[in-house]
């Protein structure tokens, strides 16, 4: 039986891990299609071949972008759109401190609920709020830039 992962828990692959889905994630993507549905044949190591597996062509997507990342060694968590997160769990994915997440919560920055005295948040909602903090970054970045190319600053 294969083991469960919990939602939130990166999976980090090693050294070999990485360099079979590198193997993987080279072999799979030649046969990634736009179609809405692909049959994909898994055939057990070394066994016969079973029964054929029919996924949404996303998913299949999805899978090998997985693989691709792990290839590059890196930790790979799958999350999904409706899931509660604890205001620890959104603070990690945000990369800022517990206490300042609860902030912007307070300050309805981003949406949360209360389950009893804890807060809970959605993780769309943390996107979302991701998506339009990073959008203000980039627009002031594109600002300062024509701001310093108008006072010949050097920067071409």
């Amino acid at each position: 039986m294969a083991a469960v992962v919990r939602i939130l828990d990166p999976v980090t692959p090693t050294e070999a891990e990485a360099q079979l889905a590198q193997t993987s994630s080279r072999a799979l993507s030649g046969y990634v299609q736009d179609a809405e549905a692909q049959t994909i044949t898994v055939l057990p190591e070394g066994g016969r071949p079973e029964q054929a597996v029919t996924m949404p062509a996303i998913a299949f997507r999805l899978l090998v972008n997985i693989l691709t990342l792990m290839a590059q060694g890196n930790a790979v968590t799958l999350i999904p759109v409706h899931a509660e997160l604890t205001t620890q769990e959104a603070a990690d994915l945000l990369n800022v401190s517990r206490p300042y997440l609860v902030g912007l919560l307070e300050a309805g920055q981003i949406p949360y609920r209360r389950v009893g005295t804890r807060r809970r948040v959605l993780y769309r909602d943390l996107a979302a709020y991701k998506r339009r903090i990073d959008a203000d970054r980039r627009a002031t970045l594109d600002e300062l830039t024509a701001q310093a190319q108008e006072l010949n600053m050097g920067y071409d």
